[in-house]
């Protein structure tokens, strides 16, 4: 009896340790959403049209823009306020530190498209690469306490010249990763004028205690949104509508302590798409990879969901996707991508409640994206997925593509409902794959009797 006592014990232990790997680790998503701190933002507010700014849409209003930030500087920050009205701008905003920009319901920054208004080169990122290039329109470096909030929209204006450096982009493209993997020195990666490498709309590089709320943002020349290098990140409520080349909604980069709630995607590429520098240089950052991220009830629809990679060299952990859904075309529900030339990790990462519709691939993993590189295989593993429906997949749905010389592993899936699918699942180069309640077409019931 003591025995049998003894067994049941056991048994009961492991199935609620099961249970626990399966279930969503709210305590980890809490422990994060209470140490991201948001801005203190001073007392001391400035209208930008009492600076001579005016939303007519044909005068330029950097020279007010530049003004109120300054007497921000002096007062030691506070809040810019830019009321109902189209404010056009020849050159990018710099903010400085605790400063709120409030664009009010009905307020329109658009900046100017010409290229040479974003000189002098400034210290940035190009796909994971660090460079100086072109400003991007909206800039924050190496400051603390910093917000843009309302209900206004950001026009990047990025669907004509901007996008016109697409087609041109390839030779920069490749110079900046030749210099990445020749360990260049940074003063020596000078691009901007006579270049084509296109900047984000809006980038906070090496920042702290930073919302971005409610905001609406359009027509980004390349990426929308970068967080670079920065921590302790609130983006929520904010609205998409933004479809040229490259147009990713949300891009952490080397970002840690972040939060991305309420947001409404319609995106011309990634949704969000996490990253962690490139090869060489990403490797040679492996102190500070993009972790403690959450990303919750938001609504996809553009190419991605949510993308880990494919510029993750430092590693990419600690990420916590929960209640979310498209809310119109998505090629992939979630994406994890990349291969032999990256190196780094992704591990710790927990899918949970995830409603998809039509979708050509529900969940794809590789460790072998375009097929290239050599050397520096990726580390995948500890990846959860839990409550996931999706109607249709076109293709599959679902994909776990390890790598020969470095298998993906510890991967589980629960509770996965696919109502259609063209395949099921493809799966190889794996370790220890958990499949529980995986059901892909119809749901099989009793079996039937022998006539």
């Amino acid at each position: 009896m003591k025995k049998l006592l003894f067994f049941l014990v056991i048994l009961l232990i492991k199935l609620s340790l099961v249970a626990q790997d399966n279930s969503f680790p709210t305590n980890e998503v809490d422990e994060i959403v209470t140490r991201i701190q948001l801005p203190q933002i001073p007392s001391f507010r400035i209208d930008i049209v009492s600076l001579g700014a005016k939303g007519d849409s044909v005068q330029n209003c950097k020279p007010a823009f530049d003004e109120a930030m300054a007497l921000c500087q002096k007062n030691n920050g506070g809040t810019i306020v830019v009321p109902k009205g189209i404010y056009k701008l020849d050159g990018p905003i710099h903010f400085v530190s605790n400063v709120n920009l409030v664009l009010e319901k009905d307020a329109t920054i658009r900046f100017s498209d010409i290229p040479d208004d974003y000189l002098p080169l400034v210290l940035t990122s190009w796909e994971g690469t660090m460079l100086y290039n072109y400003s991007p329109l909206i800039y924050a470096y190496d400051c603390h306490d910093v917000a843009i909030t309302g209900e206004g929209t950001i026009d990047g204006e990025g669907g004509e010249i901007w996008d016109s450096y697409k087609e041109k982009e390839t030779a920069d493209k490749m110079l900046s990763r030749e210099m990445n993997h020749n360990s260049v020195p940074l003063e020596e990666r000078k691009f901007g004028e006579g270049h084509f490498l296109r900047p984000p709309l809006i980038q906070f590089f090496n920042c702290k205690n930073i919302l971005v709320e409610d905001i609406h943002i359009e027509d980004a020349p390349f990426w929308c949104l970068h967080l670079l290098k920065s921590r302790s990140i609130t983006v929520r409520g904010v609205k998409y509508k933004s479809l040229n080349h490259n147009n990713d909604g949300i891009d952490p980069e080397y970002a840690k302590d972040v939060l991305i709630e309420n947001i409404v995607f319609d995106n011309g590429d990634d949704n969000i798409a996490i990253k962690a520098g490139r090869d060489h240089e990403g490797r040679a950052n492996k102190a500070t990879p993009s972790e403690n991220i959450v990303i919750r009830n938001c609504s996809f629809k553009g190419l991605h969901g949510v993308v880990l990679g494919s510029e993750m060299s430092a590693g990419i952990r600690n990420v916590y996707i929960d209640s979310c859904k498209t809310g119109g075309y998505l090629k992939r529900g979630i994406y994890f991508k990349t291969n032999a030339d990256r190196g780094g990790f992704i591990n710790n990462v927990h899918v949970n409640n995830l409603q998809l519709d039509e979708v050509e691939d529900c969940l794809y993993i590789t460790a072998n994206f375009l097929g290239e590189g050599s050397g520096f295989p990726s580390d995948i593993f500890d990846i959860y997925f839990s409550n996931v429906k999706c109607r249709t997949a076109t293709n599959t749905a679902i994909v776990i593509q390890g790598y020969s010389e470095k298998k993906v592993r510890n991967i589980h899936l629960n509770n996965i409902e696919v109502d259609s699918a063209k395949n099921g699942m493809t799966i190889f180069n794996t370790e220890k794959v958990e499949i529980e309640n995986i059901v892909i077409g119809e749901k099989a019931s009793i079996p039937s009797a022998i006539k």
